[in-house]
Parts: structure tokens; C-alpha cells; sequence
């Protein structure tokens, strides 16, 4: 039996010939790459309060006493939506800690859907 060595990335020199490396989290491109990913955002927002919609996986919700937040999770894109504020730039920053994420701001186009704000709400156009 033929013995197979993975090679290290370009950039990473060994001085040991048949080192043993652990690979400390997942990388883009790894078939569990996803999983992984959203696993530590579910311990994440578990851990802050959030809880799993029963219609849809990708839905989380933290509800207050007079407020409620919703996050929506489609692959590695997070839609943020709510009527507290505070909880929600509370949430953003600690995300922002733990994964170093981008707000994008308001969201325009969404899962092929233009998102038009106008001042009794918003429209969603397909």
C-alpha cells in the first residue's frame, strides 16, 4: 500500500520531514466548509438568545418582551431585520468579533427579489 503525504500550502515551510499538522478551523473550498460555518453561527446566536424558526432552518428570532429580531441565513449572507435596535447594532458588533463580518447596509436585492423601500414599507418586486 502506497502511502499518500498531503503537501503543505505555498508559504509554510517545515523543517520537520513527517510532521503531523492540525487544521484548527475549516477552510472555503472544503465540502464542510458550510457546515462548519453554520454551526458556529447557530452556538453563536444560541448562546445570545436566538432561537430556530419550527417553519424554516435558516430563520432565527429573538423575541423580547416588546420587540423581536429576525435573522434570515442564506449560505454565508446574513439578512437582519427587527424592530430593536439596540439589539440589533448589539448583535452586528459581536458578530462583527467573532467572524469579522461587513454590513452592507440596506438590503436591495435579496434570493432574486429587488426590495424597494417606500414610506408605508417596503415592496418586493421578483
Amino acid at each position: 500500500m502506497k502511502e499518500i503525504y498531503m503537501q503543505l500550502p505555498q508559504g509554510i515551510i517545515s523543517d520537520l520531514p513527517n510532521a503531523i499538522y492540525r487544521l484548527k478551523k475549516s477552510l472555503y473550498g472544503l465540502k464542510q466548509a458550510s457546515c462548519q460555518w453554520y454551526a458556529k453561527l447557530t452556538d453563536v446566536l444560541y448562546a445570545r438568545g436566538y432561537q430556530h424558526s419550527s417553519n424554516d432552518y435558516s430563520l432565527f428570532y429573538k423575541k423580547g418582551s416588546n420587540s423581536i429580531v429576525f435573522l434570515g441565513v442564506y449560505v454565508d449572507d446574513i439578512k437582519l431585520t427587527g424592530d430593536d435596535v439596540a439589539e440589533m447594532q448589539a448583535l452586528k458588533a459581536y458578530l462583527d468579533h467573532t467572524f469579522k463580518i461587513k454590513d452592507l447596509g440596506e438590503a436591495h436585492y435579496f434570493l432574486g427579489l429587488e426590495i424597494l423601500p417606500v414610506p408605508q414599507g417596503l415592496v418586493l418586486t421578483q
